[in-house]
Parts: C-alpha cells; sequence; structure tokens
C-alpha cells in the first residue's frame, strides 16, 4: 500500500523551495527565486503557502535602503519533507512497478 503524497509539497515550486532550504540554514528571497527560475509573484505565494502551513519561517528586514525576505525551513517543515521523501521512495521500490 502506499502513502499518500503531501499535496502542498507535490507541487513542483513548492518542492524545489524546500529542497532548497533543507540543506542549508537559510536564504533569501532572490537566491530563492533565482535557483527555482520563478517569478517573484509565484514565488511570493508559494513561500506564503508553505509559512501558513508551519513549514516556513520568513523574516523581513532591511539591508541597507533595500527590503530583504529571509527564509528557513521549520522543525515540522523538516519532517514533512524527509516524511514526503520516504513516502515518494515507496512508489519507486524496485519491483513495485
Amino acid at each position: 500500500m502506499y502513502n499518500d503524497l503531501d499535496p502542498l509539497l507535490h507541487s513542483q515550486l513548492r518542492l524545489a523551495i524546500m529542497s532548497i532550504l533543507i540543506g542549508i540554514e537559510e536564504a533569501d528571497f532572490v537566491f530563492i527565486r533565482e535557483k527555482t527560475g520563478a517569478s517573484a509573484g509565484n514565488l511570493s505565494v508559494q513561500l506564503d503557502k508553505l509559512m501558513e502551513a508551519g513549514y516556513l519561517e520568513i523574516r523581513k528586514s532591511f539591508k541597507g535602503k533595500f527590503p530583504r525576505t529571509t527564509c528557513k525551513i521549520t522543525p515540522q517543515g523538516i519532517d514533512a519533507f524527509e516524511n514526503y521523501v520516504r513516502a515518494l521512495q515507496e512508489y519507486i521500490k524496485p519491483g513495485q512497478l
């Protein structure tokens, strides 16, 4: 039997965001936008969805005169990502195709 995949993480962009953040302490909006190739508007919407789910912390500050948005994965986000990966691995185990 297959486990359900987290529908929040099953989105390509949200999965990309989580994949970037799982391996680093934090990243700013510009870095994530460049790595994912997403538009600023779409990225902002997807970050908000992840934050509302408790998967990310988003901090807004200024660097000089410029606004800066920094994202960090939460312990809940780490658990959700690891569970998603485990569930996905169940789908691709040899002999189950």
